[in-house]
């Protein structure tokens, strides 16, 4: 049987070899970054960042509805800001469309 050899290890075989302490060292770096991302992916995935996002981006869209409303007009330089605010726009419209409609489906009853 013959000795596998650093590139039959995984290790690269155009470098020198590295060392125990280099190792342990790249295994430490590793493994921070690790925990960093698992961090990040946590905080992403919690539902009170979500919730905190959503709010965040429903001023957001309020915000650039109401400059729509008074001819300010809508945000040029960021299109997703200007789609929420067009959808929020169109949810009050069919909102004030459905109440009026209620009401006057009310008034023709009597």
């Amino acid at each position: 049987m013959t000795e596998s050899t650093p590139a039959q290890n995984g290790s690269p075989s155009n470098g020198p070899a590295l060392s125990r302490n280099e190792l342990a060292d790249e295994v430490s770096r590793s493994r921070a970054q690790l925990g960093e991302t698992i961090d990040q992916l946590t905080t992403r995935l919690s539902p009170s960042y979500q919730a905190s996002n959503l709010a965040r981006s429903t001023r957001q869209a309020a915000d650039d509805a109401r400059s729509f409303v008074t001819g300010s007009g809508l945000p040029t330089a960021e299109p997703e800001r200007a789609r929420n605010a067009k959808i929020l726009v169109g949810a009050v419209a069919l909102g004030v469309a459905l109440v009026a409609a209620a009401v006057v489906k009310g008034f023709s009853r009597r």
